[in-house]
């Protein structure tokens, strides 16, 4: 749509006056809410605009029709086609009209001279100075008379402001107040937004839509509401193949939740809010989480099928595998950290997506580590008792 900043509103109508001071009336709304930078609305008017109108009693006392006259400018300042240049194949329209300087030179045009229609030619003079029409006898010995007028007889002149540009979506006029955000995150911000926006009365056949930054988040989240859902259901899907067995994948898959809950608790501490590429960090976090269960599981599987005791396939197996999984989990770690400290470009994009990461491997390797052997041993227990 054309617009660059965070949030943008449109605002459709007909009419641009009422564009223009409904949009006044949201930039200042906008601009009360915590977090708005660079509040704005489009430049819509300001051009200066020549205006001719034409003034028809004057006309009709000349013996002019509006025909006449639009003609007479549409030559002078628009240019009307006269022929065709030929340049080998191509052709060029040969256009006839004043040049740039008189265009521009409004006493000019106002000097413009209109053809008068024979049958007044010889009144208008005497019209013009205020004498009475000479007797027809005596008309052959007058001098000849002029035969047109100015322009400015039968129009006015106006210079005003007038529109600068007309915007149109979907074939309706549109006005859009843009800003961008600073020190909070974009969807709460919308959201007191659109709470603020109730209080702005717009006139009947008149709405409002929202744009920016903010329709590509609405975008991408409800792309993430079928992404997610997706990824773990492959997630535990590959688990179960690798593992042959549903409660041993439930077992790794239970790593998933935890590694979640140290992302938000991550996000929570260094205050960055939930965003795109946070949900982003969540994926990737899902897969690292399920990695280190999968590696001690498989082993503690392998020593039980060689013979070994529940207790001590656990015991050995956890020692074991503390320092694959602790080479993992720092891997993985300490490689976003540049990311979560970064603070040039594209920082804001990094930082969540590292923070999220880092905290869930933190949750997760505690839970593969602590938890996850405890509750094997919960689940096989039958195994132990046999």
């Amino acid at each position: 749509a054309g617009v660059r900043s965070d949030v943008a509103v449109k605002v459709f109508g007909d009419d641009l006056e009422e564009l223009v001071t409904v949009g006044k009336e949201i930039g200042k709304v906008l601009g009360a809410i915590p977090g708005a930078e660079d509040v704005s609305v489009e430049q819509v008017t300001g051009l200066p605009l020549l205006t001719i109108d034409l003034k028809r009693p004057a006309m009709a006392r000349f013996g002019l029709n509006v025909a006449d006259v639009q003609e007479v400018i549409q030559i002078a300042i628009g240019g009307k086609e006269a022929g065709e240049v030929f340049e080998g194949d191509r052709r060029h329209p040969l256009t006839v009209r004043l040049p740039e300087n008189l265009r521009t030179d409004l006493d000019a045009l106002k000097r413009l001279p209109i053809s008068l229609p024979d049958s007044t030619a010889k009144n208008a003079k005497s019209t013009k100075r205020g004498e009475v029409s000479p007797d027809p006898a005596f008309a052959s010995f007058l001098p000849s008379v002029v035969n047109s007028i100015p322009l400015s007889d039968v129009a006015d002149f106006n210079v005003a402001p007038g529109p600068n540009q007309i915007s149109r979506e979907n074939g309706k006029r549109r006005v859009v107040v843009t800003a961008n955000v600073r020190g909070r995150d974009l969807g709460s911000f919308v959201a007191e937004a659109q709470t603020a926006m109730e209080a702005v009365k717009t006139p009947p056949g008149y709405w409002m839509t929202w744009g920016g930054t903010f329709e590509q988040l609405l975008s991408a989240t409800r792309r993430l509401q079928i992404v997610v859902p997706v990824s773990l259901i492959l997630i535990f899907t590959l688990l179960f193949m690798a593992l042959g067995k549903m409660k041993d994948a439930l077992l790794v898959f239970s790593g998933v939740p935890l590694a979640l809950t140290g992302g938000i608790a991550a996000l929570w501490l260094r205050d960055i809010p939930l965003s795109i590429s946070a949900g982003v960090g969540f994926i990737a976090l899902s897969g690292v989480a399920v990695l280190n269960g999968l590696v001690m599981i498989s082993f503690i599987n392998n020593l039980l099928a060689s013979g070994t005791p529940m207790a001590e396939a656990v015991f050995e197996g956890s020692l074991t595998r503390l320092r694959p999984v602790l080479m993992t989990a720092l891997v993985a770690a300490l490689g976003f950290v540049p990311m979560a400290l970064a603070t040039g470009t594209g920082a804001e994009v990094q930082r969540p997506l590292a923070t999220v990461v880092i905290g869930g491997i933190i949750s997760s390797t505690l839970l593969t580590l602590l938890v996850l052997p405890v509750l094997y041993r919960m689940f096989h227990r039958e195994i132990a008792v046999r």
